[in-house]
């Protein structure tokens, strides 16, 4: 059972990972994103309605994608141009999400979708434990794999980590020296739109192979949570995600084998675990967080 909770984290975790890895360039810059929730919403349902119509899972993949962009373009124009509340826009941003999903979707609901297929890695595949938790994936959670060193790269490493840093620590330095601080927090909401978008697109064509209204089930407000008691480190993020879908994972495999526990406290325990372990971490202050964002939090 422990491999199949294992390898059911790693593949349900991935659309998490996505979700995360994309608010984290968005908090970098300095911009808190609930929207997040909606943009899964409409990558999902992107990717699960154009891989159908188009026969093509990959074409699904993009729309997704830009889906999830799309709609992250309307926290970026009341946010960054009209100055509204970020949390509010955010809420707001993902009930949108999940209306016009609901609206847009329902001829989509049952309807067999072409999936991402697995990938089995030569050789590693076969490793006995390690093969089937690490090595028998979509290749979107191969791709996840690679992102989260990339991003961490990216942040501590490049310039254009430095940049995003600055638009989140002091954008004021940063029209001191010609680069506009909102031209650099709509490239980041964007790019986090458009990976919560894969992260959609990953959970509906990958993992559960179907659509159905408000199928995310707060992954996207998981994720935003998960960002923040990791400290904006995308390892610590991943570990979160595994962690929730683990918890998730668990259940399936408890209802499984006849567990006599009610079917409503398996559904929460993946919550509940992330409580728990927001409860533990919150005992110790967490520092290293955009400088802005205690501004959106302070009001």
């Amino acid at each position: 059972m422990i491999e199949a909770v294992l390898t059911g984290a790693v593949a349900g975790g991935t659309c998490i990972v996505f979700a995360g890895l994309g608010e984290i360039v968005a908090e970098r810059s300095g911009v808190i994103n609930l929207g997040t929730e909606g943009s899964m919403l409409c990558g999902a349902l992107a990717a699960y309605a154009v891989g159908i119509e188009t026969g093509s899972p990959w074409v699904g993949v993009v729309a997704g994608l830009v889906a999830g962009a799309v709609l992250a373009c309307v926290h970026a124009v009341l946010v960054l141009h009209r100055g509204a509340n970020q949390i509010a826009v955010g809420l707001v941003v993902s009930f949108l999400g999940i209306g016009v999903t609901a609206l847009f979707g329902q001829d989509y609901v049952g309807q067999g979708v072409v999936p991402l297929e697995t990938w089995d890695v030569p050789l590693l595949s076969k490793l006995p434990f390690l093969g089937p938790v690490l090595f028998q994936h979509d290749p979107l959670t191969y791709v996840s794999f690679l992102a989260v060193p990339a991003l961490t790269w990216m942040i501590w490493r490049t310039r254009a980590g430095l940049v995003l840093r600055a638009a989140g620590e002091g954008p004021e330095v940063l029209e001191i020296y010609g680069t506009s601080a909102r031209r650099v927090r709509w490239v980041a909401l964007l790019t986090g739109g458009a990976l919560a978008g894969v992260g959609g697109a990953q959970l509906a064509t990958a993992a559960t192979l179907n659509w159905s209204e408000q199928m995310t089930v707060g992954r996207g407000y998981v994720a935003v949570a998960l960002v923040i008691f990791a400290g904006w480190q995308p390892i610590k993020l991943a570990g979160g995600a595994y962690l929730f879908a683990g918890a998730i994972a668990l259940n399936l495999q408890l209802q499984a084998r006849g567990w006599e526990l009610s079917r409503y406290l398996l559904e929460a325990l993946p919550y509940v675990t992330v409580l728990v372990v927001l409860a533990l971490l919150s005992r110790r202050r967490i520092h290293g967080g955009p400088a802005a964002l205690e501004k959106v939090f302070e009001g």
